[in-house]
């Protein structure tokens, strides 16, 4: 059986509160939020430097990442049931015969379909990924994974291998 090695971080400051719904076509939660809590798993070889990745850099890199989701309404662009406009300060969303007026500060417009947990941990996967690559960081490293948890006990997980850049 061959060796691998794989770091965890799941510390309590990579963590971001932030309301959302979930809606597709005849169906929409309530708006609601919830305080989020993130892990990371990195696979890979151990490296010259005793690490497989510094733990440090993930750390930085997800704050900064969290940083950006924390304190706000998450809104899917690629929805396909609501209605996304922005009006100067503020954006309109509406889902069938519900509008939505919140103030444009307090929005994130993520790339996804659904607000759901699954697709939260896709997208932080990402980013995290975009920011490894654009760090020179991937050397090594086989494969992560990203896990999003709405409460204790209730998580997403998405796990992505790494191609190596030829």
């Amino acid at each position: 059986m061959a060796s691998s090695f794989s770091i965890h971080v799941a510390k309590e400051n990579l963590k971001f509160s932030a309301a959302h719904f979930i809606a597709y076509p005849g169906f929409r939660e309530a708006l609601h939020g919830h305080n989020y809590q993130v892990g990371v798993r990195v696979d890979g070889e151990l490296m010259g430097t005793g690490y497989v990745l510094d733990f440090g850099l993930i750390k930085r890199l997800v704050r900064e990442i969290v940083g950006r989701l924390d304190e706000h309404t998450i809104i899917p662009e690629l929805s396909d049931c609501l209605t996304i406009d922005s009006r100067g300060a503020s954006i309109a969303v509406r889902y069938e015969a519900d509008d939505f007026l919140i103030p444009a500060k307090d929005c994130v417009l993520l790339p996804i379909v659904h607000s759901s947990a699954e697709e939260l941990a896709r997208y932080i996967w990402g980013e995290l990924h975009a920011m490894l690559e654009r760090d020179n960081a991937l050397s090594g490293v086989v494969a992560i994974e990203i896990s999003v948890a709405e409460g204790p006990g209730q998580a997403a997980t998405f796990r992505r291998a790494i191609t190596p850049a030829t």
